[in-house]
């Protein structure tokens, strides 16, 4: 069984991949293969040099009854729906935790290659760094790729939120995937779906190359969802009350817990400043972290984007960002709002790193953008400000 649900996984991501021959130009064509083999390698590694929780993901299906699945699928959400999702593929199918590393490894893969899509097509030229091409070589960065193959929230959140901003670029026909995206991301994490919700719901209203009633509609539409399931996140995240003292409060507690875990990667936050806790979530680990190879490849991949990010800040980045297409700014708003929730709540680098991987490509896709923006000119810019 196992054997024929590989080859079918695998046919399916070269289908995949196929699909898009005619609508990429050749070199862009020839990369998005390259990514797909990248990505499984880093599944595979994950599946066989990395434990964690995403094997008690794949076990504790196996254990499943079916009216627990039943209960799970319908009326949890999180841990227990994630082991719900898998209980067809790990329980009746009797599936190996190998093969369920490459199932999601395939359902990351889609994530990546959307977010890859949208950089194609909202980024018309390539822009360098020190006489560097940066694209594609920004979505070759090991955490983009490691965190979303591994059995879990992760690689389903880091696929939904894909899948959604990707849907926005042709809002009207995609609308089936939009509410698949939105609809799968509430069950897995609330605060997230909420998290676009917000971010992207700003980008309407504020997007000038939007049509008043295209405007009024989705921000309207957003807003309406985000109002609607706010007291179903502050219960799954167990707020009583929305006041500022009630999210300190569970701000300093998650962090005290996390930062006094036994783990080599855990930190204590509770004391940092407000700016150090953004920066740690955003480039931490860098070398004076280090304690091991994985951190070691983590420590210069966030080197990297800390340069980057502060030749962006050199570098007008606001006015780079008023001109950018709306679904990039509804990025770096979901990314402002990710950050800020979760710099103030996570004492853990390998907690961080896994979070902020949601929110990476958002970060990527707009270091690609101002950096095309700062050198072909605002005129051709104009060109890919599209809705």
């Amino acid at each position: 069984m196992d054997v024929l649900f590989l080859i079918l996984i695998f046919g399916l991501g070269f289908l995949f991949v196929i699909s898009f021959k005619k609508k990429l130009s050749p070199a862009n064509y020839k990369t998005l293969k390259k990514l797909y083999f990248f990505h499984i390698i880093f599944g595979v590694y994950y599946c066989f040099f990395v434990s964690g929780d995403s094997v008690g993901f794949w076990q504790q299906a196996k254990v499943m009854t079916f009216e627990n699945f039943l209960y799970s699928i319908t009326e949890q959400q999180g841990t227990l729906f994630i082991y719900a999702l898998n209980y067809y593929p790990s329980n009746v199918f009797n599936l190996s935790y190998f093969t369920g590393t490459m199932l999601y490894s395939l359902i990351g893969f889609i994530g990546l290659a959307y977010f890859y899509l949208i950089a194609v097509e909202l980024i018309p030229d390539n822009p360098k760094f020190n006489g560097f091409y940066l694209f594609p070589l920004l979505f070759f960065l090991p955490n983009l790729h490691f965190w979303s193959c591994a059995v879990g929230k992760d690689t389903l959140l880091f696929f939904c939120i894909a899948l959604f901003i990707h849907g926005l670029l042709d809002s009207y026909k995609r609308m089936p995937i939009l509410v698949i995206s939105l609809l799968l991301s509430y069950f897995i994490r609330p605060h997230i779906t909420l998290f676009m919700l917000l971010g992207f719901g700003v980008a309407f209203f504020s997007g000038k190359n939007i049509s008043i009633f295209r405007r009024v509609v989705f921000f309207g539409l957003l807003l309406g969802i985000a109002i609607a399931i706010f007291p179903l996140v502050m219960k799954f995240a167990r707020i009583e009350e929305a006041t500022l003292e009630s999210f300190n409060n569970f701000s300093a507690t998650k962090a005290a817990k996390l930062g006094s875990s036994n783990t080599t990667s855990a930190i204590d936050i509770s004391s940092y400043p407000f700016p150090l806790k953004v920066f740690t979530f955003l480039y931490r680990p860098l070398f004076f972290d280090i304690n091991g190879i994985p951190s070691i490849l983590a420590s210069i991949e966030n080197f990297l984007l800390l340069v980057l990010s502060f030749f962006v800040l050199k570098t007008k980045p606001i006015r780079s960002f008023k001109k950018a297409p709306f679904v990039i700014q509804g990025m770096v708003y979901f990314l402002i709002i990710g950050t800020l929730a979760f710099s103030q709540s996570l004492g853990n680098l390998g907690i961080m790193i896994r979070m902020r991987n949601m929110f990476l490509p958002s970060l990527i896709i707009f270091i690609l953008w101002h950096y095309y923006f700062t050198q072909f000119g605002e005129n051709q810019s104009k060109t890919a400000s599209k809705t």
